[in-house]
């Protein structure tokens, strides 16, 4: 679904309050009424989305990639210290293969061991760090295996028989700071932020600058509010002004499609 201002709607679930089915439900109400992509969360445990429900998000998305067959599909974001980055990065390609068609590969650096989501990660052994620049190397090596496994001229000799997808899936960072938000222009597909980010222009604009002047997808989300579907909505507008390519709306509880 492209508005009148240009921008992509898309919606992003949650299986935190929320079964299957009815999630299913609306992804395909999501499809029917024209929006461009849904997304999933990667999340361990329903806890962190205030339920007590969780689904694995390559899970979600395959089943999604087989019950579908024009949305586009996207993680938001895969936590890169929840799987080691080979099972990323080729279980972002199987969800493609099974899709054919446009993959978002949302990734993130994930959190500290002081957020109030790392309970999870604690809870099953999953690493997690303290430092910031860890957490970004941890991006950047990513990075470095998405563009060996599915970009370089040798990648076929290098990695055969690993999934290539015929729709090679597009990386976007989400991001907290500017460091990150650099990163992602320089080296990834598109950039996510919060919309509701105190500082949200200058990750965009830091993304926006490094990407120089080859494409690149400026994304936001923000919680659900069907205000927000309106493009004269002043916030929309906003956005519009922004550069913002792609509005993704999050339905923290039970979605409002389906």
């Amino acid at each position: 679904m492209t508005s009148a201002d240009g921008i992509r709607l898309d919606v992003q679930f949650t299986a935190g309050a929320v079964e299957w089915p009815r999630l299913l439900d609306a992804t395909l109400a999501a499809e029917a009424g024209g929006y461009s992509a849904v997304w999933v969360v990667d999340h361990l445990a329903g806890r962190s989305m205030n339920g007590d429900n969780a689904l694995e998000a390559y899970t979600w998305m395959g089943a999604l990639a087989a019950a579908t067959s024009t949305i586009e599909i996207g993680s938001l974001v895969v936590n890169v210290w929840n799987r080691s980055i080979g099972v990323a990065v080729v279980g972002a390609a199987s969800v493609a293969a099974i899709a054919d068609r446009p993959v978002w590969f949302g990734v993130g650096a994930g959190t500290s061991p002081r957020s109030s989501f790392a309970w999870e990660q604690q809870m099953v052994a999953a690493p997690i760090v303290d430092a910031m620049a860890d957490r970004h190397a941890r991006v950047g090596e990513l990075l470095d295996l998405t563009e060996a496994m599915w970009h370089a001229d040798d990648a076929a000799e290098r990695f055969p028989t690993f999934p290539r997808p015929r729709h090679i899936p597009r990386v976007i960072i989400g991001v907290n700071s500017t460091a990150l938000a650099t990163l992602a222009g320089q080296r990834a597909d598109g950039v996510n932020v919060r919309w509701s980010h105190p500082r949200c222009r200058e990750l965009l604009d830091a993304a926006s600058v490094a990407s120089g002047d080859r494409s690149f997808v400026r994304t936001v989300y923000a919680n659900w509010d069907d205000a927000l579907i309106d493009p004269d909505h002043p916030e929309r507008q906003q956005m519009a002004s922004l550069g913002v390519d792609r509005l993704i709306l999050l339905a923290t509880g039970v979605p409002p499609l389906g």
